[in-house]
């Protein structure tokens, strides 16, 4: 029992990085007029490493770890932070948000299959099954958000998504496997960190610091969002979340993100909700549960407790 409760926990960690990854981009969107992509990512890094060291010293962890692990962290500051965060700011460059919204949806497909390779964990037919509803639910979802139809035209940008879905399938088997001995917490901080620390000439080149007067209150808000929540407190979640699950149903809470954004879009921009819109997300929603068949004879477990 006790470790179905673990289970149905790691479940509510990666639901709510999801969700808080799925309204990003509102607050993104509503930012971006004033700040460019690459100084946006700066100030969310910086935010967000301040806000996970206060963590740190109020929790009372240690921030010294063991020479042996800085490579593994430094591999995965650069894979999970650094380079994708990169190829997504410049893939959104050429390509319209649909397209954006179906390529991410390969990163789960990318994780089953390396996790298949990489940690040994097996494919079964419901996995299969859930996954095509999954990524079913995420085209409708997708096309009819923007009114534009899937695109398939190759382009710079297009190859540049797709690399940073691999990119963060094999982060995702990496942060898995490597076990490193140290809290989430204290791992999701360096990386943090890192990011930070990658990302600051981007800063300087454009000098992006000038724009930041620029900003209102409300835009702080969304500023302070994306560092906190976003950059900081959703990837210390899917840290945590993958400590217990398997990395391939870690994975496919991420065709859960194009419903947190609909219903942010919804909340925040007033756009309208459309029915095939919501049968997008219950299909998603039933291949998610499919595919982490354990999740629903849990809630009930957990409800009657």
């Amino acid at each position: 029992m006790t470790n179905n409760k673990s289970k149905f926990t790691a479940s509510l960690y990666a639901l709510m990085a999801i969700s808080f990854w799925g309204v990003s981009f509102v607050s993104t969107k509503a930012v971006l007029g004033k700040l460019d992509p690459y100084s946006l990512l700066v100030i969310r890094f910086g935010i967000g490493a301040l806000f996970l060291l206060l963590l740190l010293l109020l929790q009372r962890h240690r921030l010294q770890i063991s020479i042996k692990y800085v490579p593994h962290l430094l591999v995965l500051g650069i894979l999970g932070v650094f380079v994708h965060q990169l190829l997504q700011a410049t893939a959104l460059l050429t390509i319209n948000a649909s397209a954006a919204g179906w390529l991410i949806s390969f990163s789960p497909v990318f994780t089953v299959i390396l996790s298949m390779l990489f940690l040994h964990e097996k494919m079964s037919i419901p996995k299969a099954v859930g996954m095509v509803l999954a990524v079913t639910g995420v085209l409708i979802i997708s096309t009819t958000r923007t009114g534009q139809s899937i695109q398939f035209t190759m382009n710079i940008g297009f190859l540049l998504m797709v690399l940073s879905t691999l990119n963060w399938a094999i982060y995702s088997v990496l942060l898995k496997s490597l076990k490193i001995p140290y809290p989430p917490l204290v791992v999701t901080f360096y990386m943090c960190l890192l990011g930070l620390i990658l990302t600051t000439p981007f800063i300087i080149r454009n000098r992006g610091w000038e724009d930041l007067s620029m900003l209102n209150h409300s835009e702080w808000a969304h500023l302070l969002f994306l560092g906190v929540f976003v950059s900081g407190i959703a990837y210390w979640y899917w840290g945590k979340s993958l400590e217990v699950l398997e990395a391939s149903k870690v994975s496919m809470f991420l065709y859960l993100e194009p419903i947190a954004t609909l219903i942010a879009a919804v909340l925040l921009l007033n756009e309208k909700v459309l029915l095939i819109s919501v049968a997008g997300g219950i299909i998603i929603i039933i291949g998610v549960i499919i595919v982490n068949g354990q999740l629903v004879p849990m809630l009930l477990r957990f409800i009657k407790k």
